[in-house]
């Protein structure tokens, strides 16, 4: 069935629906994952795969991804040396909040700057992560829409407090760029997305911060095991050894499987009528696929709640990330799937390669990781994972980094 929807009629269904979330926070559904099928989400689409997302600004970009993946294990080295208890989620949330504001506005902020309540940083970072809260949440009246002025759940009002608080800021970044612009003060190469947009688009486009990438799993002894014979432990892993490292991208593969980045697709709603399997579909009516539990279905994959990355190396080693195989769709499928697939996995692999390759993990205490689920659009864990880490290369790698 889900094949049925994702690529036989992916055309029919390649529009988002209209929701409250995206009305108020997503600038009236202008940010182009939320847009409606039109000229205006191809171009913007087209944009940001040409300017952020594509084989060129990627490689270009390389030394963005690994100066913020050194300043994370460095963070680390220091937290361990000092035998502090290290709130894992933070420290990646922070390193993946500073690779997109880099990217995006060419800016980024310390763990201290996050901190203050006041910076930008902690206004933008406290922001986005109420916006991914408030996009998972069911609002009444995106099912009847005239309750909404009633506001009895709360939702849009808080909706409304998330808006403000994100657009406070970025108006200021935007402002900056366009001050900027007109003073010709942007040298070749230290354009961002937001130099790249102003150049092509006229000064009502509205830009808006992306979803982080999700937290991956940590440690198994097997991918150090690989680290240990393919890198060696006398050099930091390199973007360029994680193609040879398949027990690590296996362990990356079944994360996304058993926690995918959303546990649904996107709203999309049909654009005409059509016919799924004799059943009669009328235009308008709004589709969500349920990712979590078509990648759990037993009848596709054994054991579907226990890790196994093994899975990938074997049973499964023909299933990949891209959307080829429905009994995997992590970046959901089709016209709509995430185009940000190539770029999140760079990120990923060589930050989990550089943690795992540089630390011995357990947890405080020994005591068992909690892997209850919290409430939200990105699936964020109900208890954040506290580790204590050992340092287990040579000290004058880390040293480096200091």
């Amino acid at each position: 069935m889900a094949k049925e929807f994702l690529s036989t009629s992916d055309r029919i269904f390649a529009t988002r629906a209209r929701i409250t979330t995206g009305k108020y926070i997503g600038y009236n559904n202008a940010i182009f994952s939320l847009a409606p099928h039109g000229q205006y989400w191809r171009d913007m689409r087209k944009m940001a795969v040409l300017e952020l997302l594509s084989t060129r600004p990627i490689e270009t970009h390389k030394h963005v991804r690994a100066s913020e993946v050194e300043s994370l294990i460095k963070d680390l080295y220091s937290l361990s040396r000092n035998n502090k208890v290290v709130t894992i989620s933070q420290l990646f949330e922070h390193m993946a909040f500073n690779i997109i504001l880099r990217l995006l506005v060419g800016k980024r902020f310390s763990s201290s700057e996050y901190g203050e309540k006041t910076s930008e940083g902690c206004r933008i970072r406290s922001g986005i992560k109420e916006a991914l809260y408030l996009f998972g949440v069911f609002v009444m009246s995106d099912a009847i829409p005239y309750l909404e002025w009633m506001d009895f759940q709360g939702h849009v009002s808080s909706m409304k407090r998330t808006a403000k608080k994100l657009d406070s800021v970025l108006d200021i970044w935007l402002n900056e760029h366009l001050q900027q612009k007109s003073e010709s003060k942007i040298s070749e190469g230290e354009t961002d997305f937001v130099d790249a947009m102003l150049s092509t688009l006229s000064e009502d486009a509205v830009i808006s911060g992306h979803t982080r990438d999700n937290i991956i799993k940590a440690t198994t002894m097997a991918a150090q095991k690989e680290l240990d014979i393919l890198v060696g432990k006398d050099k930091w892993v390199q973007e360029s050894d994680i193609k040879n490292l398949n027990y690590l991208q296996a362990i990356v593969k079944e994360t996304m499987r058993i926690y995918p980045h959303g546990p649904v697709t996107g709203l999309r709603e049909a654009m005409e009528d059509c016919t799924i399997r004799g059943y009669h579909v009328s235009k308008g009516t709004q589709l969500i696929i349920n990712i979590w539990k078509l990648q759990r279905d037993p009848r596709v994959w054994s054991n579907p709640t226990e890790f196994q990355p093994e899975r990938f190396m074997t049973s499964h080693a023909d299933i990949n990330v891209w959307g080829q195989n429905f009994e995997y769709i992590s970046f959901s499928f089709g016209r709509r799937s995430c185009p940000r697939i190539t770029f999140g996995l760079h990120v990923v692999h060589l930050a989990v390669a550089r943690f795992l390759q540089g630390f011995d993990i357990a947890t405080v205490g020994g005591r068992k990781v909690d892997m209850r689920e919290g409430l939200g659009l990105s699936l964020p864990k109900a208890d954040p994972l506290e580790v204590v880490l050992k340092p287990r290369l040579p000290m004058e790698l880390y040293n480096q980094l200091l």
